[in-house]
């Protein structure tokens, strides 16, 4: 008797238009958090339908708790409303960091959490119970995928960012979205909201 199929997960993408910025990000960094946090702005700045923005996530081992923070979030991306959920998990945990990271990466009271504290703590920002999705085939594939092609894309820290898959390092998530827009060759079409 085989297994059910996992359901599988939900790209991490906002916009639908032909000029693509990848962003590789991690989910307890603080740049990251910043960058993140302006993608909604850069959309309505220049348009859904010019630009797709896709979240590649990036875990970093000095973040400690990165690689099950990072599979939580794409557990979350299983789930009904996957891409939303998820995305709004990613938002939580920003939030929230300080619950997720250690003090000089290595030390603090998060040293004596657990990974099914963790896990706890992101279903709870998740609003459902990820331990089963946790499990999925799928959530493992989506993982060593997005850990294969940042690798791949000679990716090392986040926020970094590629334009029609061209990284681009000295792109940083300390312009504003106009400087953002331009670099990408969009025209602001509305005022970005801060």
């Amino acid at each position: 008797m085989s297994a059910a199929p996992s359901p599988a997960v939900a790209p991490l993408d906002f916009g639908h238009g032909p000029v693509e910025l990848e962003a590789f990000l991690e989910p307890t960094c603080p740049y990251s958090k910043r960058a993140f946090g302006k993608f909604e702005a850069l959309l309505a700045a220049v348009g859904a339908e010019n630009l797709t923005i896709r979240v590649r996530l990036h875990s970093q081992p000095w973040h400690l708790f990165s690689g099950i923070v990072t599979r939580a979030v794409l557990a979350a991306s299983a789930t009904p409303d996957g891409r939303n959920r998820a995305l709004r998990t990613m938002a939580g945990i920003y939030d929230r960091r300080e619950d997720f990271e250690f003090d000089g990466h290595h030390s603090g009271a998060n040293m004596n959490r657990t990974p099914t504290d963790i896990l706890n703590d992101i279903s709870a920002i998740a609003g459902v119970d990820l331990s089963e999705a946790w499990k999925y085939d799928s959530v493992g594939r989506a993982l060593r995928w997005h850990t294969r092609y940042a690798r791949q894309m000679g990716i090392h820290v986040s926020p970094t960012f590629a334009i029609n898959r061209i990284v681009e390092p000295s792109m940083g998530s300390g312009e504003s979205v106009e400087e953002w827009a331009a670099r990408l060759g969009l025209p602001v079409e509305a005022a970005p909201v801060a």
